[in-house]
């Protein structure tokens, strides 16, 4: 597919959910609820560096918003901004294929 035919945006968003981990890590937030960093590090099982690195990832692609309290980062999903993406990537393959 032609560069030019997709969005920075889209491309962030098809990069971010192409990685296993980062599709996982995203699917933790399927019940709306919001999410530490150190709660996803012990739900996955991986350091807290990797994790802020993926969700960082995520939320640089529209798939989680995040929230500060104290020290504290909330993460919890960005449905409007996926939703919106999902409907840009249907235009994208209607127009092209």
């Amino acid at each position: 597919m032609n560069k030019m035919l997709i969005s920075e945006d889209l491309l962030d968003f098809l990069k971010a959910v192409s990685s296993e981990n980062r599709l996982k890590m995203f699917l933790l937030f399927a019940d709306g609820r919001e999410r530490t960093v150190n709660e996803v590090t012990q739900l996955m099982n991986l350091g807290q560096s990797t994790v802020s690195e993926q969700l960082k990832v995520l939320r640089k692609a529209g798939l989680l918003r995040a929230r500060k309290e104290g020290k504290e980062v909330y993460y919890l999903p960005d449905r409007t901004s996926v939703i919106a993406r999902l409907e840009k990537l249907t235009e994208t393959l209607k127009s092209c294929c």
